[in-house]
C-alpha cells in the first residue's frame, strides 16, 4: 500500500509541536505493517540544506508566483517529496512567521501551493508513483483534499487528521481567485467558511474520513464548547469521524538508553533517577531536599492552562511541592511565572524557552509532570512522563483522559493507577490533584507502584498504526466498491 502524507512539519527537520513528532514516527510505524509512506513537506532552508543533489522530479514554470519544483529525496531515514519554491519558503524564522513571531502574511499563498502540489502528486504528476490514499495534516496540507476533489485525484481515497482543531486557516474571500480552483467549490459545501475561504474546513469537507488524535477529542469537538465553529460540519460527518490516540518513538524516548539523561534507568531501578533529579535541581535552582519535583514542560498559553497554573502556584508550592517550569509564549504568563520563581526562591524554577535535551532530563529526574490544558487533542508529554516514571497530574479532557489512569482509592487497590486526574479549567481542582499527589509520594511504595504502572503502557505506535492501517483499508475498499 502506498500512501502519501502532506504535512507541514516532520521531525527531526520541521518542528514545532507535537504534529511533527507524529508526522516522523507515522511511517516507520507503518512500514513494519507493510504499508510504504511518502511525505510531502515544504522546502524550508533547514530542509533544502539537508541533501546536496537536487534532481526534480517534477517542475512547476509558475506556482502560486513563483518557480517551484519538486524533489524526491531520502533525509534522516523518512522517504521524501519536498516542494523546493524559494519565493515561499526560502525566508528566515519558524515554518509559520518571521523571528519575531509574527505570521507571513502570505501563509495562505505558501501552504495553498504545498497543497497543490500534494494534489497534483496524487493525480499522477511523478512518473513511476502514484499513491493509493492521500493522509493530510491540519489546516497547512488540508487544501490537498479540496484540490484532489476539483482535480485529477478526486477518485482517489483521502484521509484528514485534525492535531489541533483551534488552528483553521482562515482568510478572506480575496484570496479565492488565486487558489486556481473552479468558482463551483467557493459554496458551502467546498472551501466557503464564513464569507471567506477555510483552509480546513475545506479538507474536512472534502475527506473521506476525518480523525483526531485521540477518542475523547473527537468526540468534544462534536460540541459547541470544543468544535471551534465546525462542530455542525463536524456532526454532519461524524459518521466518517474517528479517534486515534498518538504514539511516541520509544526508541527516541527510552529512559534505559537515553543520552540527554545523566542516569539511565529502568523500572526495576528507579532509583538510579537520583542523578537526573539532581540536575534538575541545579539547573533550576532549586532547594536539595525530599520533597517531591514537579515539572511543566509547555507552550505557556491560555490553552495549555498555564493562567489557571498561575494563580494557583502559591497553593501549589504550599503542598510542599516544588516546581520546574520550562516553555516559552504568551508574555504576560511568562511573567507571572517569573515572578512567581523570584517569590518562591529554591521552591520555582523557570526556564523559558524550548530545549529538548533538557525536556528529557526533566523528564526523568522529576517525580511528576502537570498538564492543566483547557483541551488537549491528544498530548505527548503525558505519555513520555508514563514513559519515564514521571507521573502525570492532568486535566480530564481529550487525549489526556484517554491516556491516564487516575489513582482513585479503587485503581490504587487494583494496582492499575498511572497518574491523576482533575476537572479541566479549574484551580481548585489542580490543587486537589496536587495534594493527592503529594500525599502519595510520601508513601514510597504506593508511589513506586503508579510509576512503574505507567512505565509498563504501552505507549509506542504499534497499536495506534494498526488502526491507521485498518482505516486505509475500510477506504481502499469504498474505493473498490
Amino acid at each position: 500500500m502506498q500512501v502519501l502524507s502532506v504535512t507541514p512539519e516532520i521531525f527531526p527537520l520541521i518542528k514545532t509541536g507535537g504534529l511533527a513528532d507524529v508526522t516522523g514516527a507515522l511511517p516507520v510505524a507503518l512500514a513494519a505493517k507493510g504499508v510504504t509512506m511518502r511525505t510531502l513537506i515544504p522546502g524550508l532552508p533547514v530542509v533544502m540544506e539537508g541533501f546536496k543533489k537536487k534532481k526534480a522530479v517534477y517542475q512547476y514554470p509558475l506556482l502560486q508566483g513563483g518557480k517551484a519544483s519538486i524533489h524526491a529525496v531520502q533525509i534522516a531515514g523518512l522517504d521524501l517529496f519536498v516542494l523546493d519554491a524559494p519565493h515561499l519558503f526560502d525566508r528566515p524564522g519558524g515554518p509559520y512567521g518571521n523571528a519575531s513571531g509574527a505570521d507571513w502574511p502570505d501563509n495562505w499563498r505558501r501552504f495553498a501551493a504545498l497543497s497543490q502540489a500534494g494534489a497534483d502528486i496524487a493525480g499522477g504528476a511523478i512518473s513511476g508513483y502514484l499513491p493509493d490514499i492521500v493522509h493530510a495534516h491540519d489546516w497547512q496540507s488540508a487544501m490537498t483534499l479540496a484540490y484532489m476533489r476539483y482535480g485529477k485525484a478526486v477518485g482517489t481515497p483521502s484521509m484528514m487528521t485534525v492535531h489541533n482543531l483551534a488552528f483553521q486557516g482562515q482568510f478572506g474571500a480575496g484570496i479565492f481567485g488565486e487558489l486556481g480552483l473552479p468558482a463551483v467549490a467557493m459554496a458551502l459545501d467546498g472551501v466557503e467558511y464564513y464569507g471567506g475561504v477555510g483552509f480546513l474546513k475545506a479538507g474536512l469537507q472534502a475527506a473521506w474520513a476525518i480523525t483526531t488524535v485521540s477518542p475523547t477529542y473527537a468526540q468534544e469537538i462534536r460540541s459547541p464548547e470544543f468544535g471551534m465553529g465546525l462542530d455542525g460540519l463536524i456532526n454532519m460527518r461524524s459518521s466518517d469521524l474517528y479517534g486515534i490516540v498518538n504514539g511516541i518513538d520509544t526508541a527516541i524516548w527510552d529512559p534505559e538508553s537515553d543520552k540527554h539523561l545523566v542516569s539511565n534507568y529502568t523500572a526495576a531501578t528507579l532509583k538510579a533517577r537520583a542523578p537526573n533529579r539532581a540536575a534538575v535541581e541545579e539547573r533550576f535552582g532549586l532547594d536539595r531536599d525530599d520533597s517531591p519535583i514537579v515539572c511543566v514542560i509547555s507552550r505557556l498559553t491560555w490553552q495549555k492552562g498555564m493562567d489557571i497554573l498561575a494563580t494557583v502556584i502559591d497553593g501549589i508550592v504550599a503542598t510542599g511541592a516544588r516546581l520546574a517550569i520550562l516553555g516559552s509564549g504568551d508574555a504576560g504568563l511568562e511573567g507571572a511565572l517569573l515572578a512567581a520563581a523570584a517569590r518562591h526562591r529554591g521552591r520555582i524554577g523557570v526556564v523559558i524557552g524550548y530545549d529538548e535535551g533538557l525536556s528529557h532530563t526533566m523528564q526523568g529526574g522529576c517525580d511528576a509532570i502537570i498538564i492543566p490544558s483547557r483541551f488537549e487533542p491528544c498530548g505527548l508529554t503525558q505519555l513520555y512522563g508514563l514513559r519515564y516514571g514521571c507521573v502525570p497530574v492532568v486535566a480530564r479532557t481529550g487525549g489526556l483522559a484517554d491516556t491516564i489512569i487516575d489513582a482513585n482509592e479503587a485503581a490504587m487497590a487494583a494496582g492499575v493507577a498511572t497518574g491523576f486526574q482533575f476537572a479541566p479549567n479549574n484551580g481548585g481542582a489542580m490543587l486537589h490533584a496536587i495534594r493527592r499527589l503529594v500525599d502519595a509520594y510520601a508513601d514510597p511504595a504506593a508511589f513506586e507502584t503508579i510509576q512503574r504502572q505507567g512505565m509498563k503502557a504501552d505507549v509506542s505506535w504499534d497499536k495506534s498504526a494498526e488502526k491507521y492501517l485498518e482505516l486505509y483499508r475500510l477506504l481502499l475498499s469504498k474505493r473498490v466498491a
